[in-house]
């Protein structure tokens, strides 16, 4: 076969075979297609986009391009949780320990922040010493002991899609649903799940902004999970503002400390006990996901929750020290309030801006290999809809980087907006999507 050929035949809208497919994956992989023809295909499915039976068939290699893992002898229904990335999203970390202290076990992959929205990885990392990186060994063990294990994508994981991910980040082919279908399934597949709940969000700080573009990569995820017999849901969630009041990597984890620990940030609680119920009605430890809500509730409020997520962290080699006492956790050097010149109501917080906000306070990276500061990030005291009177304090950004600390500042301070009168915002959950269809969500 003939790597341009292909690239031309997609280009001009036809439609490729599985070998012809194969063949281009796999010959990238083993470095035959040169990166400079792959981007160039990348590009074309961009524009000329992958019908379903070309986006499974994409998946279907990825996944089979490394080592998919054996989970069988574990007992029970193992279940994990998908979100498609956003600012302040920190919901896999209350939620896995949680959801594993109900009797489901949870193996979880997760992936790294990039661009303006944070990644589970850098979170957890935040903790000194916690491991992400560890052997599929240990990842199968974990889960037979304790239930639970987060980790990143390895080597052995789906290397076709690692390689592919990378050329499109730097390609402006990140955008493309069958891409992300097959990018996210090919890893979901390969980690010995029998279950996926996702979590896919849309808004100004979503990949997909707009809630039709993020319906259809919904409907196309759980197509091809149910494709592959995994029991696969999602729910359509918000993310015009950011979720929870803490951005940054431990600013995000001390928050996620307090709520296990029972304290209630509604937002961020309301997604995570939701998508917890889903995960234990695909367990089989709940009739409903109502039924779910409600153990996931008694999880936290038990203590049993907190119990896992310490297990967890000492499992993979993390420091006790600062999870039992987060205020021993070193400050960043520099901190600025920012204040309301307004009386009035928070119509907006821009999430797009204040992820690329943390970006420049050290909180993210735009590339790869840039480094990341744990502790910078920003704190927010008031969210969309609260009150506010002049100088009342809005968010406290953090940073070691004085140089930026009035630029950011400034930032900030445009992406918060007061109106006059309270307005009306869209639902935190939108929808809930499953094989049947759409079906608008209402907590019963």
């Amino acid at each position: 076969m003939n790597p341009t050929e292909l690239i031309m035949k997609k280009r001009g809208g036809g439609k490729l075979t599985a070998p012809e497919i194969e063949f281009l994956v796999q010959g990238f992989l083993s470095g035959e297609v040169p990166q400079y023809q792959m981007a160039a295909f990348l590009m074309a499915v961009f524009f000329r986009k992958m019908d379903f039976e070309e986006t499974t068939i994409l998946a279907d290699i990825m996944l089979h391009s490394g080592t998919v893992i054996d989970l069988s002898s574990v007992p029970g229904i193992k279940v994990d949780k998908h979100s498609t990335g956003g600012v302040g999203d920190k919901v896999s970390i209350i939620l896995a320990p949680m959801v594993a202290a109900c009797g489901v076990p949870v193996p979880m992959i997760s992936g790294r922040g990039l661009g303006h929205t944070g990644g589970t990885l850098d979170k957890l990392e935040s903790i000194p010493g916690f491991r992400t990186d560890l052997s599929i060994k240990e990842y199968r063990d974990l889960v037979a002991d304790i239930g639970l294990v987060m980790i990143g994508q390895t080597a052995e994981i789906a290397p076709a899609d690692k390689k592919m991910y990378a050329l499109r980040d730097v390609t402006g082919t990140v955008e493309s649903i069958p891409l992300i279908a097959g990018s996210i399934m090919s890893k979901k597949l390969a980690e010995g799940i029998d279950a996926l709940v996702l979590d896919v969000k849309t808004g100004r700080g979503a990949f997909m902004a707009s809630e039709s573009e993020a319906e259809e990569l919904a409907r196309t995820l759980i197509e091809v999970g149910e494709k592959f017999d995994k029991k696969t849901m999602g729910f359509l969630t918000d993310m015009n503002q950011p979720l929870g009041s803490a951005v940054g990597n431990w600013l995000e984890i001390r928050e996620c400390i307090d709520c296990l620990h029972g304290e209630d940030v509604p937002d961020l609680m309301e997604i995570t006990y939701v998508l917890g119920g889903a995960m234990l009605l695909a367990g089989a430890k709940a009739l409903s996901i109502e039924e779910g809500i409600s153990k996931c509730r008694g999880a936290i409020q038990s203590g049993k929750a907190w119990d896992k997520f310490e297990e967890m962290v000492r499992r993979q080699g993390g420091s006790m020290a600062f999870v039992e006492n987060p205020d021993s956790y070193p400050k960043s050097a520099f901190n600025k309030e920012i204040k309301s010149a307004a009386s009035g109501y928070i119509d907006n917080i821009d999430a797009l801006e204040v992820g690329f906000i943390g970006i420049m306070l050290g909180a993210g990276r735009m590339k790869v290999e840039d480094s990341i500061d744990p502790k910078a990030g920003i704190i927010f005291r008031k969210k969309v809809g609260d009150s506010a009177d002049p100088g009342d304090t809005l968010a406290v950004i953090h940073t070691d980087n004085k140089n930026i600390l009035e630029q950011a500042a400034h930032r900030l301070e445009k992406a918060i907006s007061v109106a006059t009168e309270p307005s009306v915002h869209p639902p935190l959950i939108h929808a809930l999507i499953d094989k049947e269809g759409v079906h608008p969500w209402h907590r019963g």
